[in-house]
């Protein structure tokens, strides 16, 4: 792929289409992708309120990222291969236009990036340089280390929160389960019960109970967060609800999700989609890290160096012992 000169390149961690239209896959959904560690050059040079970041630590999402790479990703404007995945890494400003140069040599948190020539930036952090408008890369607490690439997941699990009730059923112990639960006893509400039907993800919990769906007949939960990604749970939800209770959405869902209305209607119960985090999000999840409200550790459980990604992507989406994947970026810029 074109570089272009060496001070404007970028060497991130991208997913090239793998697949073609003959074999059943398209240049915007093969049928998988394959992971690359590639010179790209930037589209731009840096404008004068652009900051450049020397990346760090990134996270691999299991969950969006994955569907990118499985080319199972429901199609959106701007999708399509190759891309540059990521949108959970941080790193030090290096460098940055003339309006920004006071933020040289902060630690800061980048939400993703659009600064690719050869590539689409979906969402685009998994590089070693990252261009981004100034306002875009939250300064954070060097002393998290690698942990502070876990900003996007709390900042999620707290946006979900802010709609309603806090928890008192989780469904899933992945890495946002864990971290809704974590917020909903920091906010002073009662520890949720979280199912898992994985018995290896039962572990690690912190004042509250992980359990096996099937040991639990509750059906009088008032308030059921779903982030299991499984869109074929939510009859199942629904039966599992108190009348006029709510069940929120608050994963993400590769096929149609539908449900039986009888039983919804008896219930009356009520549904709630959580998206991503926005802004605000993010300082408010700042501020309960600082003021000790929020621990994010012990959630990351693999590091692989960024040259290794080929083989970091695979293990981060299907090896059931790896909770969180980070690339190691330092060396390479």
């Amino acid at each position: 792929m074109p570089t272009g000169r060496a001070s404007r390149r970028c060497r991130p961690g991208f997913f090239a289409r793998k697949g073609s239209e003959a074999d059943g896959g398209s240049r915007s959904h093969p049928r998988s992708a394959a992971a690359a560690c590639a010179p790209l050059a930037r589209a731009d040079s840096p404008a004068a309120g652009d900051v450049v970041v020397e990346t760090r630590w990134s996270a691999i999402s299991s969950g969006t990222e994955k569907l990118l790479w499985t080319g199972e990703m429901p199609s959106f404007p701007g999708m399509g291969y190759p891309l540059v995945p990521g949108y959970e890494s941080v790193g030090r400003v290096v460098d940055a236009g003339t309006e920004a140069e006071a933020r040289i040599g902060d630690w800061v948190f980048v939400p993703g990036a659009a600064c690719y020539r050869d590539a689409r930036g979906l969402f685009g952090g998994t590089a070693a340089r990252l261009v981004v408008p100034s306002a875009r890369a939250l300064p954070v607490a060097e002393s998290l280390g690698r942990d502070g690439t876990l900003f996007a997941l709390a900042a999620t699990a707290l946006h979900a929160l802010e709609g309603g009730e806090a928890p008192d059923l989780i469904v899933g112990h992945g890495v946002l389960g864990r971290l809704l639960a974590r917020l909903a006893i920091a906010s002073g509400a009662p520890a949720p019960v979280v199912w898992d039907t994985n018995p290896l993800r039962r572990g690690g919990a912190a004042s509250y109970d992980v359990i096996d769906p099937a040991d639990d007949d509750r059906r009088d939960y008032r308030a059921i967060y779903d982030v299991s990604g499984d869109a074929t749970l939510l009859d199942v939800l629904i039966g599992r609800v108190a009348k006029r209770g709510e069940i929120v959405l608050a994963g993400f869902y590769r096929d149609r999700l539908s449900f039986g209305f009888a039983p919804a209607f008896r219930a009356e119960a009520r549904l709630r989609v959580a998206a991503e985090w926005g802004p605000d999000d993010l300082f408010s999840t700042r501020a309960l890290i600082e003021s000790g409200a929020l621990d994010l550790s012990g959630l990351i459980t693999d590091v692989r160096p960024a040259g290794q990604a080929a083989s970091a992507y695979p293990m981060a989406f299907d090896d059931p012992d790896c909770l969180k994947m980070v690339l190691d970026w330092s060396g390479t810029a």
